[in-house]
């Protein structure tokens, strides 16, 4: 370690990586102190692991899979509860486009490309039966208590992540952290800036061509998320997206991704699947008129569509 005092110290990047949330999860902070930089990071991927604790499909002790299992959580966490609210409130501005009690319908699509399945998509009685268990104004939290009707059950991949990274951030800050970032899974959350002034640049990766970038935003104290059907498929050979329409059950159409800009992760996570889902006229709809909230879409004719204010965060040499 250097010896001359701290403030004299010039600032250096410290980073950790951890495969949490399904995921792959970066903390990255700049500072002078090494201990307090591990230190940051450790207590932030605490808070992640929290999360995940409570919010994990794979973990049979979640109070997810225990809500999903038993249709009732007694003296649910608060940040539990809390996800499950702020996702009815989604579910509200984006006309049910987003809604975590879709996980009956992405169970029916996945036990048809099982080995034993028919490979064959859901038949239109399936999925309409099926879409009886879909509706988020009955995830009901009272009294500290959460509870669904019989055969409901949630989905919090297109929320529990960007919640976990906002916690991470704030609890960064808490540490006097001013220049970091999480980022989960392509959901980012960026605060500050590097050393020499410059900002966080965040590249938007082309669906067609690994490694190659469509644009490139420069992340300023900002959150930035992308939805899209090139990354996880329910079946390599069916194609199938694994995100799906809950007002109809059928996989989305028309988008090949949708990137969303907002002060918060929890924000662009919920929005870019709901953008997703909704398609570029309506999606833009939507976004425009969301305050502080930006988005850039790309179709599946691959035209770039952008929201009124989404340039203003692109880097230069692609505004």
């Amino acid at each position: 370690m250097q010896s001359e005092p701290e403030e004299d110290r010039e600032l250096q990047e410290f980073q950790q990586t951890k495969s949490i949330m399904d995921t792959t999860v970066t903390i990255a902070v700049y500072t002078s102190n090494e201990s307090e930089a591990s230190k940051a990071i450790d207590d932030a991927f605490i808070e992640i692991y929290k999360v995940d604790t409570l919010m994990s499909p794979s973990k049979e002790d979640s109070q997810l899979n225990i809500l999903n299992t038993r249709g009732e959580v007694e003296n649910a966490d608060p940040s539990f509860i809390y996800v499950l609210e702020q996702s009815k409130n989604y579910s509200e501005k984006s006309g049910g486009a987003f809604d975590i009690t879709i996980q009956p319908v992405l169970d029916l699509w996945k036990s048809k490309f099982l080995p034993e399945g028919s490979q064959k998509p859901p038949t239109a009685d399936e999925l309409n039966e099926t879409l009886k268990l879909v509706n988020y104004s009955e995830i009901n939290t009272e009294n500290g208590n959460v509870s669904l009707k019989p055969g409901m059950k949630v989905a919090l991949g297109g929320i529990a992540k960007g919640y976990a990274v906002d916690k991470a951030i704030e609890s960064l800050k808490e540490k006097g952290i001013e220049n970091a970032f999480v980022n989960a899974g392509g959901d980012g959350r960026y605060i500050g800036q590097k050393p020499d002034g410059a900002p966080w640049i965040v590249g938007l990766q082309n669906p067609d061509r690994s490694g190659q970038y469509v644009t490139a935003i420069e992340a300023n104290d900002i959150a930035v998320a992308t939805s899209g059907n090139y990354e996880r498929y329910f079946n390599e050979s069916a194609r199938v997206s694994h995100i799906s329409d809950p007002r109809t059950g059928y996989p989305s159409e028309g988008i090949i991704s949708s990137t969303v800009i907002a002060r918060n992760a929890i924000d662009t996570d919920a929005f870019a699947t709901a953008v997703f889902v909704m398609g570029e006229e309506k999606g833009l709809e939507m976004i425009e008129n969301l305050e502080g909230i930006e988005c850039l879409i790309i179709t599946e004719d691959h035209r770039l569509v952008y929201s009124s204010g989404f340039k203003e965060y692109e880097a230069e040499g692609y505004n």
